[in-house]
């Protein structure tokens, strides 16, 4: 068996004996550094993925109209799921090479859209709940002075989200920059935000919101919210918006 050994046969058995020496003298850790790959760079800022749900901020069981199955299943599943998302999607964007085909950065900051307003609105939402559903505040006179009265702004928003029923969208209330005063608008989806709008009262009016409760009854959630907004918040953003 010697005989029929090769001079390269010898060279790798050396070769061999050589690593094996060395490991056995090597530092503890150095051979699981040696195996080790090197870290993945970090995401940039931008699409770093890592935004948080944020919790309820009342009481699901206090709430008029609307119960806690509906309200937990609404937070739990829909707004957390469009959390979810949006980390993945982001995580997803910084992975792209930078020889990515433009329509795959094109299909994937669509759905970052779609994930992170359904995100920002639905926290929102939930945010403007949780009141005693009666109006107080400047923001009542500047309803007042934008509809001619209260009521009559009231009458439309209402209609707003009843033209909205069956089917999906967001009713949203704000302070509109370019007109200089407040308006609401009819969003149909994800993807449908007035420019330059800061919201200050926003109404779900996607069935996952109320079907659980309501069935097809859209009016009977739109009553039920209007019995539970929280105008003290709806008059904090308005501050907010006016530096006061």
């Amino acid at each position: 068996m010697m005989n029929a050994l090769t001079r390269r046969d010898v060279l790798a058995l050396a070769a061999q004996g050589g690593a094996a020496i060395a490991a056995a003298h090597a530092p503890p850790g150095a051979l699981a550094m040696q195996d080790a790959k090197p870290a993945a760079a970090p995401s940039p800022p931008a699409y770093s993925g890592t935004h948080a749900v944020v919790p309820l901020p009342f009481d699901p069981k206090a709430l008029k109209g609307l119960s806690e199955k509906l309200l937990v299943s609404h937070h739990d599943n829909n707004y957390a799921g469009a959390v979810k998302r949006l980390n993945q999607i982001e995580q997803e964007i910084a992975a792209l090479p930078k020889d990515a085909a433009p329509f795959k950065m094109g299909s994937l900051k669509r759905e970052e859209l779609i994930a992170r307003n359904s995100m920002v609105l639905h926290e929102l939402y939930f945010g403007n709940l949780g009141g005693d559903g009666k109006p107080d505040g400047g923001i009542v006179d500047l309803l007042h002075g934008r509809f001619g009265s209260f009521a009559a702004w009231e009458q439309e928003f209402r209609l707003t989200g009843k033209s909205l029923g069956g089917g999906s969208g967001w009713v949203v209330l704000g302070w509109d920059a370019h007109r200089g005063a407040v308006h609401h608008y009819w969003l149909f989806d994800h993807t449908h935000s007035p420019a330059g709008v800061v919201p200050l009262l926003v109404m779900d009016m996607f069935e996952h919101a109320y079907a659980m409760d309501f069935g097809a009854s859209a009016a009977g959630y739109i009553d039920a919210c209007f019995q539970n907004l929280n105008w003290t918040e709806v008059q904090r953003r308005m501050d907010a918006v006016s530096g006061k």
